[in-house]
């Protein structure tokens, strides 16, 4: 039993390991924080921004690992309600900006099917990723994998 616990635990953290670099590794490829700091003329801050980056990656992970639970008594709710659209205007602020930036990355797509002489099928293959995520999120939404989190 407890071998199998440390196993578990050994695929849990690799995996989610693998994803978070995954993750990072589009945002950095992207080039999103170089991008918001040569908007703003504020390039001196891109080391400040990408640890503020990971630290908010690292938290949020904390958080849905270890959620807090606990009373702030009634005074509270004005301001979690505050809290919570700031949060929301900051991660529609952080979407829109991913999405812009990825767009940017779509229009290199037909630049690395010629070098890699590859003449047919790039629109077929772009389709076949936008329909396997949006099955991806209809099969996850319609049996509520979600409920479990």
């Amino acid at each position: 039993m407890v071998w199998k616990l440390i196993l578990l635990w050994i695929v849990g953290i690799s995996s989610g390991l693998m994803v978070s670099a995954g993750v990072f590794t589009v945002l950095f490829v992207v080039g999103l924080v170089p991008r918001f700091a040569g908007r703003t003329d504020t390039a001196w801050c891109e080391i400040f921004y990408e640890e503020c980056l990971i630290g908010g990656a690292v938290l949020a992970d904390i958080l849905s690992v270890f959620p807090i639970e606990g009373s702030l008594g009634n005074s509270s709710n004005l301001l979690l309600t505050g809290l919570l659209i700031l949060i929301g205007i900051f991660a529609g602020i952080f979407v829109g900006c991913l999405s812009i930036a990825l767009s940017e990355v779509l229009d290199g797509i037909p630049i690395f099917a010629r070098r890699v002489r590859f003449k047919m099928g790039v629109s077929i293959a772009v389709v076949a990723v936008a329909v396997g995520k949006t099955v991806g999120a209809i099969v996850y939404f319609m049996n509520g994998f979600y409920e479990g989190i």
